[in-house]
């Protein structure tokens, strides 16, 4: 493991795995489970969300989209380090290996057993729930149609494996193509520059989608997404050796969670403003921008402060970063069914949020330890 000073990551060894990057990469895939919990008490998304609950709340609106902003630009860039940090250590062979292994064979046994699980409790929510959402409403139409018209398919909230599938081909293309050793050279030798340049690297990611940005579900791949985790990916990767260099970052710390802080508010007041028809079109480049300075300073926000303060082993933080896989794959399903039936009981907001948090969570992680932890099954998902 790497040296440790001070809660800090001093260098990383091409053999070792930092604690912080781990337990990053766990907070910011278990944020997940409350993202898409709160999405059902969110005004904005109340006419779209499955679950969405009679009352709702504009604080979760004020809150819910910095957490969309940050979780997945942070969850790409760990993964890209790890990615470097496995070609270091098995070559690319062996980490060609352990994405067949890892995410390509779990992608194909999960995505249709999840779309299975979420179509039967939204059949059954259609038929039996009493105070349906507005989308519940229009299944149940849908449904009493003759031939009511087929979705297309989606990779539903699995996309990011489909992803990461998708960024190692583009890693081997670099690798193949020359590039690796300049990229890593022009990114990780330079993070004082990159604070600069990394919101206006993925603005266009932004501005070729709406705001806020979808999953980007559909199979085929988004170029928008590509722009936007992209550049993230490549950055994490860019860090193997060179962890250390985040130390002259952390003078960013403050004053880039304070620009955060003013360019989320001003993001807000631009997003009360839009109507439901511009969510077909693309976000305006101040809105873009607005949401690059947030994703790309309070990602590099949550890493520094990640690698000062997540970088010593700590046992519960290590068995969350195990079950976080699990917990991802398992949890939609899961969250889904628990909120539709919540849906008919007099509970206020916040207490339905806990309740289906909480209860989603346990599940999960009681799951991942009979069913996976001392199984073969770990070898996949654990």
């Amino acid at each position: 493991m790497t040296n440790l000073d001070h809660g800090a990551a001093t260098a990383a060894p091409t053999d070792a795995r930092i604690h912080a990057f781990d337990h990053l990469r766990a907070l910011a895939m278990l944020t997940g489970v409350v993202f898409h919990a709160a999405l059902a008490y969110s005004p904005m998304m109340h006419g779209f969300w499955p679950t969405a609950y009679r009352t709702q709340s504009s604080w979760i609106d004020a809150s819910v989209w910095l957490l969309h902003l940050v979780r997945m630009p942070l969850f790409f860039l760990v993964s890209g380090y790890f990615t470097a940090w496995l070609i270091s250590r098995r070559g690319w062979s062996g980490l060609l290996r352990q994405r067949l292994r890892r995410i390509l064979i779990p992608l194909l046994v999960a995505w249709p057993l999840v779309q299975l699980a979420i179509s039967a409790s939204t059949h059954w929510a259609a038929v039996e729930v009493a105070q349906p959402s507005p989308f519940l409403s229009m299944v149940s139409t849908l449904m009493a149609m003759p031939d009511p018209p087929a979705l297309p398919p989606s990779t539903g909230h699995l996309w990011f494996l489909y992803y990461l599938l998708l960024f190692t081909l583009l890693a081997w293309t670099v690798h193949a193509l020359g590039w690796a050793r300049w990229l890593a050279g022009t990114i990780g030798k330079s993070p004082n520059r990159l604070v600069l340049i990394l919101p206006l690297l993925v603005a266009p990611g932004f501005y070729l989608s709406t705001a806020p940005h979808p999953a980007p579900e559909s199979l085929f791949p988004q170029f928008w997404a590509m722009a936007l985790y992209g550049p993230f990916f490549a950055f994490g990767a860019c860090l193997l050796d060179r962890v250390d260099s985040l130390q002259s970052l952390r003078h960013w710390l403050w004053p880039g969670l304070l620009i955060c802080a003013l360019a989320y508010v001003a993001f807000l007041v631009q997003l009360d403003h839009r109507n439901a028809d511009d969510w077909n079109q693309h976000a305006p480049w101040t809105m873009a921008l607005l949401q690059a300075v947030v994703a790309a300073w309070g990602t590099l926000a949550a890493l520094i402060a990640g690698v000062r303060w997540l970088a010593r082993p700590n046992a519960l933080m290590a068995w969350l970063a195990r079950s976080s896989y699990w917990t991802y794959l398992l949890h939609l399903p899961v969250l889904f069914a628990l909120q539709y039936w919540l849906l008919d009981q007099a509970l206020s907001w916040p207490f339905a949020l806990l309740l289906s948090c909480g209860l989603t969570l346990a599940i999960c992680l009681f799951s991942y330890e009979v069913l996976v932890r001392r199984t073969r099954l770990r070898w996949w998902v654990g």
